[in-house]
């Protein structure tokens, strides 16, 4: 009898637990970028300068990550999420991992009990250890390397945009590159006016789409993007 009467009464304290659990989601990313981004280059890999007023954030995540000691090393990065959120909240210099040299440049970190919650600080930790990482280091490096790589004038096509309308040798909104090549090989200014000024009903294969003025564009970039496209032919 007393456990068919208790079975129900724990049901209903846990169910009353689970509804004060919090279910807020947040956007760590988000919190990154407003609540750490001030003193911290969250780039990846950073980008160092002289100015910095704190080490980057890529830095803080592998040095905490390595130097938190776990009683059990599937744990490492609960550990360290653990860590940061208390070290946030609490800083102190027997409690940091920094070197002597890194102390004596950013100094002691202030707490920031008054610029965010720990449940905000626990998503951005576990995004950091998320994100942060050896693997996508050197992702990202790898990925920086082949656009080191392209040619400056594709580099200038990527950075307007130009291969959402325009393929290297497809048609789809525009005509292909290689075809404008084709048509205007002999033509450069006309390329280099349609890029500035934009044009219309030049390619009846474009069924009226309008080439929009990228007048942001600089004479030196329309002058390297221009010749790009001529030497797809």
């Amino acid at each position: 009898m007393y456990r068919i009467f208790l079975l129900p009464l724990l049901v209903f304290i846990l169910n009353g637990c689970n509804e004060k659990i919090p279910t807020k989601k947040y956007n760590a990313k988000k919190l990154l970028e407003t609540k750490c981004a001030n003193c911290h280059d969250i780039n990846m890999p950073p980008i160092i300068s002289d100015d910095e007023l704190a080490p980057p954030m890529m830095a803080v995540s592998f040095h905490v990550h390595n130097f938190v000691e776990p009683t059990n090393e599937s744990q490492r990065t609960n550990k360290a999420i653990e860590f940061v959120v208390d070290y946030v909240e609490n800083p102190s210099l027997k409690k940091s991992f920094c070197d002597e040299e890194s102390l004596k440049r950013y100094g002691l970190m202030p707490s920031q009990k008054e610029n965010i919650t720990k449940d905000e600080t626990k998503a951005v930790a576990t995004y950091m250890f998320e994100y942060f990482t050896q693997k996508n280091l050197t992702k990202k490096m790898q990925e920086q390397a082949q656009y080191d790589a392209l040619p400056a004038g594709k580099k200038i096509a990527l950075k307007y945009k130009c291969l959402g309308c325009h393929k290297i040798d497809k048609k789809i909104i525009g005509p292909s590159l290689v075809d404008i090549s084709k048509k205007y090989r002999n033509n450069k200014q006309k390329i280099k006016d349609s890029i500035k000024n934009g044009s219309k009903a030049n390619w009846k294969s474009s069924n009226g789409a309008i080439m929009p003025s990228f007048k942001q564009i600089n004479d030196d970039e329309i002058q390297i993007l221009s010749e790009w496209i001529l030497n797809l032919n």
